[in-house]
């Protein structure tokens, strides 16, 4: 059996709720309640889904506004794809409303490199053609390969050394509310 990495504990459930309350108000605050209607939200799988679900909670607390959303898998748009020994595993993607002339606003836990961000635009696109893309990320950990950014942060860009990740740890998950940092494992190539 192999050993687990041993993991760093850098936020803990109060600190990712009050992120998540930070994101939902800025969100709020570039619409006017009258065009927050027109909003949809897509979960990035698997990890973007909690998120998105906790910020739609949230701006239905504060607005009382039940806004639409779905979910959407990027595996297959992944520019490695080919490359991973390993099958990957395919998720579900569902979009239960009409994309087109909406505003969406793409979630992930993690921005990082921007490859999953932009299979994600790659994704949205194959639907329809929106009016407005925006990105909320729980947290940014910087290390750009391709020139895409948030525009809503709960919390904000750190750099983490090359040998070491950052990773979500949701309630809905594996049980308890964390934002870790672990040992990088190489990957299966």
């Amino acid at each position: 059996m192999e050993e687990e990495s041993p993991k760093r504990i850098l936020y803990a459930k109060k600190e990712m709720d009050a992120a998540v309350t930070d994101v939902a108000r800025m969100i709020i605050s570039e619409f006017p309640a009258e065009s927050l209607d027109s909003l949809a939200f897509l979960g990035i799988q698997k990890n973007g889904i909690p998120f998105s679900a906790r910020l739609l909670a949230e701006i239905k607390a504060i607005t009382g506004k039940d806004l639409e959303s779905g979910t959407i898998d990027i595996t297959m748009h992944r520019d490695d794809i080919g490359m991973r020994k390993a099958l990957p595993v395919i998720r579900e993607t569902n979009i239960p409303f009409d994309i087109n002339e909406r505003i969406i606003i793409l979630v992930d836990d993690l921005l990082q490199t921007g490859r999953t961000i932009r299979a994600a635009l790659d994704v949205v696109t194959d639907y329809g053609r929106p009016d407005l893309i925006r990105l909320a990320v729980l947290l940014d950990c910087g290390s750009r390969e391709y020139p895409i950014s948030a525009d809503y942060t709960g919390i904000v860009s750190f750099s983490v050394p090359p040998d070491r990740k950052i990773e979500v740890e949701w309630e809905e998950y594996e049980g308890t509310d964390l934002v870790v940092e672990i040992e990088r494992l190489p990957m299966n190539r």
